[in-house]
């Protein structure tokens, strides 16, 4: 069974964050709601507190097959500021592992010189944090182990290609259908 783990810390963009948590559950992919906050509730940018599923210095990564980093203000700054995070990160990318970023969170990505060489979108603010990446404005780009996406608008875009880098594009429309969502 595919496993991810898609992290909050305050000040995460709700939408681009449970967007994803919906239509991976509704695809039967298992997603945990991992908080880096030490506290399992997390407070978005706009308010809107969630009870993840677990803390980050508690969960078992080793069967995780992908990492997902929602954007957000203050929420993208906070998740680069998580070491254990970034350390993750950087093991996920070393081993081929699949990398999800949307909005201003690919800029980490792009801090940590992971997007060199690939097409890369982010929030239209953080296109110069994509560090030698081909920037594009496309919803979502798919290059190798990374997916990347632009912002709030394209969340539901963004879920649908994780959901097709598990279970293959037929399931990703047949998804989008059930939800009545034009590709």
């Amino acid at each position: 069974m595919s496993k991810v783990c898609i992290f909050f810390a305050e000040g995460y963009e709700e939408i681009e964050a449970l967007t994803v948590v919906d239509l991976l559950r509704r695809s039967g992919i298992d997603i945990d709601m991992v908080s880096v906050t030490g506290n399992l509730t997390v407070t978005s940018s706009h308010g809107v507190a969630v009870r993840t599923d677990s803390l980050f210095e508690e969960t078992d990564f080793s069967e995780v097959q992908m990492l997902v980093l929602p954007g957000g203000m203050p929420g993208t700054k906070n998740l680069e500021a998580h070491g254990p995070l970034m350390k993750l990160v950087d093991e996920f990318y070393e081993k081929g592992r699949y990398l999800a970023a949307i909005c201003a969170a690919p800029s980490i990505l792009g801090h940590k010189g992971m997007l060199k060489g690939k097409c890369a979108c982010s929030f239209p603010e953080f296109e110069s944090h994509l560090e030698g990446a081909q920037v594009s404005h496309s919803s979502v780009e798919v290059a190798g182990n990374v997916i990347t996406a632009r912002g709030m608008g394209c969340a539901i875009d963004f879920g649908l290609a994780i959901v097709t880098a598990f279970q293959g594009r037929d399931a990703a429309d047949a998804l989008a259908r059930k939800i009545v969502y034009e590709t």
